[in-house]
């Protein structure tokens, strides 16, 4: 069965030096996310504002000392584009929540690596020697 997602997925922005550079996103449901506009010839495609994107990033830094009424406000008077209190917060919870899912991804593609490695060096020492089963069944 296939499992079709809920929310977008948007690319993670290149930092070159100071700027970032913003990629396309495919378009999933009827919403076209803050900082992003369709594609006038593919509406499946949805193309990024920059200047939004940039202004969504400083956002990110200012909830850590206002609420996100007051960001999402300056943030709609900054880009003249709204985006509402509940929109800002599901935004940037589902950035931390796939931010989190990735990291554990990568910690536990690490600690499957050396398990790997493990096993394959134990499995080396094995190859020359009886096992334990062998040499035990041997005494009988």
């Amino acid at each position: 069965m296939m499992k079709i997602a809920k929310t977008w997925t948007l690319p993670k922005p290149e930092k070159i030096g100071e700027e970032y550079v913003w990629k396309p996103a495919i378009r999933v449901g009827r919403h076209v996310p803050f900082g992003y506009r369709q594609d006038p010839d593919d509406c499946d495609i949805l193309l990024p504002i920059p200047e939004e994107l940039e202004l969504f990033e400083r956002a990110k830094e200012f909830l850590k000392r206002y609420s996100y009424r007051e960001v999402s406000a300056w943030l709609s008077t900054q880009s003249g584009r709204y985006i509402s209190h509940v929109g800002l917060y599901k935004r940037v919870k589902i950035e931390q929540k796939r931010k989190t899912e990735s990291s554990t991804q990568r910690y536990l593609a690490q600690r499957y690596k050396e398990a790997l490695e493990k096993a394959e060096r134990f499995e080396g020492r094995q190859l020359g020697q009886k096992s334990y089963l062998d040499s035990s069944s041997t005494k009988t």
